[in-house]
């Protein structure tokens, strides 16, 4: 429902700028969701943001209208034409943010299950957003994998990431997890008995793993209680083949009320801040550096550093 009163329209936009139409929005945000009518982006095709259409209107792609209801903390509610010109788009505010942000979220007293099956958490699936999968498969596709590589999995959970792998010739996972129900649907998901799913502290990965021909983290090494530099260290000198390749995903977004909002946030703060994100990818950049690495930064939703050693990477990425 709007938060319009039955006889108020929703206000109609035809060429005010943007800040006009934010201001709008952020004065009668507070009271609920509110509904505007703006031209059809459909219109515009091949037009940019601010661009004149027929009839003296301004063009905003879909993607503008959607940027916008992110960063007003909002839901953008699917577009409903109204006539041949304008169509009405509904803003909705965002409830609060994932409980697992906060530490919580499962609905059992077993700390290693905080992101097991029966949690919260596992209501995501990441790869099913486009704003994760793409960058995902982008950077993956910068590895050349031999054929039976080794690849390692850090913080595998049910595994979803490592389907993009699927099409390496006779592969073999090991995947590492606090979470006994996640590492289930791991090896549901995974069955061939070349796969291996280990349950296992990541400050404490077990003696025999061996080596790897890849490895792969995402959304983990920043997690509480994680000594991620100590980590790093252990896996470049004991975990990783001469010519082998790192894609790690170090988290720049919050799940809220079903949504997913963009930037990093840490803990009481409103807003984002990436200055510790920052800190951190800057630390590991310099470290892979020094034992021969070159990098790629990408990514959108989770900032994915992709690391070879002794290779060129598998598409046209150039070190940065």
């Amino acid at each position: 429902m709007s938060s319009h009163p039955p006889s108020e329209s929703p206000r109609r936009f035809l060429a005010e700028p943007l800040i006009q139409v934010l201001r709008h929005l952020e004065a009668l945000l507070p009271t609920g969701p509110v509904s505007i009518d703006v031209p059809d982006p459909d219109l515009g095709h091949g037009r940019y943001p601010g661009e004149r259409v027929e009839g003296g209107l301004v063009h905003r792609p879909l993607r503008s209208w959607c940027d916008l209801a992110e960063g007003l903390s909002c839901r953008l509610r699917t577009p409903r034409a109204l006539d041949a010109t304008h169509v009405r788009l509904t803003f909705e505010p965002l409830g609060s943010e994932a409980s697992w942000h906060a530490g919580g979220g499962a609905r059992t007293e077993a700390p290693q299950e905080r992101y097991g099956a029966a949690s919260d958490f596992a209501r995501v699936r990441k790869f099913e957003d486009a704003g994760f999968l793409v960058p995902w498969l982008e950077a993956v596709g910068r590895l050349a994998l031999p054929p039976g590589a080794r690849l390692l999995d850090l913080g595998v959970n049910r595994g979803d990431e490592l389907a993009a792998f699927a099409d390496v010739e006779g592969i073999r996972f090991v995947g590492v997890d606090h979470s006994a129900s996640a590492l289930a649907e791991a090896r549901a998901a995974f069955p061939d008995a070349r796969h291996a799913f280990v349950q296992a502290d990541l400050n404490a990965l077990p003696a025999d793993l061996g080596r790897f021909d890849a490895v792969v983290s995402v959304g983990t090494l920043q997690s509480p209680g994680v000594d991620d530099r100590a980590l790093l260290r252990k896996l470049v000198q004991e975990h990783l083949e001469p010519k082998a390749s790192l894609v790690l995903g170090f988290p720049n977004s919050r799940f809220r009320d079903g949504e997913v909002v963009y930037g990093a946030r840490v803990r009481n703060l409103r807003e984002p801040d990436l200055s510790l994100l920052v800190k951190d990818l800057s630390f590991y950049r310099r470290y892979l550096h020094q034992h021969g690495f070159r990098t790629f930064l990408g990514g959108k939703y989770d900032l994915l550093l992709t690391a070879v050693r002794g290779q060129t990477f598998g598409s046209d990425g150039e070190d940065i």
